[in-house]
């Protein structure tokens, strides 16, 4: 009888350890999941925020002065995908008295850009004379007229007439050594011209 009794508690024993060692084994391996899961949780949000920083910084805001015959003239602060068209529409779209074949809808905006949509038989360099000579007297490249970039030391009408040839056809010029890929502007030319130009 005691034999047996013996027995009884002996298997009772090892049962109890088996329990105890699947309970103690579960309960690890249930942390171990929960630890996976949230580093992955962290991982998963850390690329996610990467990824909308590198929208952003590709992308990034750009603020434009909509000046002329536009609904709603003013400064707009746009998302630097957009184009002119886009900006036009933040602006309540064109007056009845606009002329939309002087403007290039097409073309995508600029920090600091500056958008001028001219009246029907208006001549645009009119408008474009408000805004480009600055305060000290330096001329603003992307928006200056034949004339006064022909006021620039080294520069002729046939070279004002590329400068201008080249920023309808690629944009507006973004730093000062774009104008060296203008034929005839070469190094020495660019560093008179970097005390007597704003860009942009």
């Amino acid at each position: 009888m005691i034999d047996q009794i013996k027995k009884y508690a002996l298997w009772i024993i090892i049962g109890a350890v088996v329990l105890l060692s699947l309970f103690f084994f579960n309960r690890e391996s249930n942390q171990d999941e929960q630890a996976s899961d949230e580093m992955e949780a962290i991982l998963s949000s850390n690329e996610t925020e990467g990824d909308n920083a590198d929208i952003e910084e590709e992308s990034g805001l750009v603020v434009v002065d909509i000046k002329g015959e536009v609904q709603e003239p003013g400064i707009y602060e746009m998302n630097g995908e957009n184009r002119i068209y886009n900006a036009i529409e933040e602006a309540g779209g064109f007056t009845s008295e606009a002329d939309d074949t002087q403007v290039n809808l097409a073309q995508r905006l600029q920090d600091e850009m500056i958008v001028l949509v001219p009246k029907q038989g208006e001549d645009p360099s009119e408008v474009a004379n408000v805004d480009s000579v600055s305060n000290e007297g330096m001329v603003k490249i992307n928006y200056a007229t034949q004339e006064e970039i022909e006021t620039l030391n080294g520069i002729g009408p046939s070279k004002a007439e590329a400068i201008i040839q080249y920023r309808e056809e690629n944009g507006m010029f973004k730093q000062p050594e774009d104008l060296l890929e203008i034929s005839g502007i070469g190094d020495k030319t660019l560093e008179n011209l970097r005390e007597q130009i704003v860009i942009p």
